[in-house]
């Protein structure tokens, strides 16, 4: 249920934040639903194979991150008797890539847009000079696909870091991701803002020490997400205020510089 809190103005006196991270699929775009799934289905069919993933079954999926590692979980789970080729690494590896390819494509088409507040973040955040990181395990290919064809042909360096993929040895809920990001580029978990749309990417950033938003996603309704500093249906627009979940938003309608300020004030 939505919750009403009364209105309070930012603390000018909080720091803004040093970075903000993102995740990518489900927290930047409804990617799930129209965009991976659609991809893998066709992937599946252009391979031969009868597997079809419904929107409910790829529901149970997700909580399976990474997306060879989905194909493995769902042979292992609903297709027990299906008979690997010699090489199954191989195998696997051809459909993601035949997937990504086709992900790709869908994007180019403009079949997926931008969840409602992320262009303005964006453009606010660079405004003010704060540095912006991708901290996701999508592969790399998928996130270039989505920031080219989502937000700008140059997009990709608007980031001082895109982490992506199999760079760590875990993925989330594993907080390696993060962790991995932060040293990077030298920053304190505490003086960050990470954004994410999912329990599993809540906890890999909340196991880093990172404070996190959450933006519920199509998928992650109705979730639990104890520990995020807020959670709403979306960023919000000035026309379009987001639906307050979870958390003290002080009476703001959208999330923006001041209010990820005054979040990071209450953690400390």
């Amino acid at each position: 249920m939505a919750q009403t809190v009364a209105s309070r103005p930012a603390d000018p006196a909080a720091p803004l934040p040093a970075a903000l991270l993102f995740d990518v699929d489900g927290t930047l775009a409804e990617t799930e639903r129209d965009g991976h799934r659609v991809a893998f289905n066709q992937a599946f069919h252009a391979a031969g194979l009868d597997w079809e993933w419904s929107e409910s079954l790829y529901g149970e999926l997700l909580s399976v991150t990474g997306g060879k590692e989905r194909i493995r979980h769902y042979v292992a789970r609903h297709r027990p008797e299906f008979t690997w080729p010699p090489d199954r690494d191989a195998f696997i590896a051809a459909l993601h890539r035949d997937k990504n390819r086709r992900y790709a494509e869908l994007l180019a088409r403009g079949r997926i847009g931008l969840r409602p507040g992320v262009r303005r973040l964006f453009a606010e955040a660079r405004a003010a000079g704060i540095p912006m990181l991708i901290v996701t395990t999508t592969s790399p290919a998928n996130v270039d696909a989505l920031l080219e064809h989502c937000i700008a042909p140059d997009a990709h360096g608007w980031f001082a870091l895109i982490a992506a993929g199999d760079i760590v040895p875990a993925k989330k809920p594993a907080p390696d991701i993060y962790e991995y990001a932060l040293q990077r580029c030298g920053l304190r978990a505490q003086d960050c803002v990470a954004f994410e749309d999912s329990p599993a990417g809540l906890q890999s950033a909340r196991a880093a020490g990172v404070p996190t938003v959450v933006t519920v996603s199509h998928y992650s309704r109705g979730a639990d997400f104890a520990g995020a500093c807020l959670v709403v249906d979306h960023l919000g627009e000035p026309e379009r205020s987001f639906t307050l979940l979870a958390g003290d938003a002080g009476g703001a309608s959208q999330v923006d510089l001041a209010l990820l300020r005054t979040l990071l004030a209450r953690t400390r």
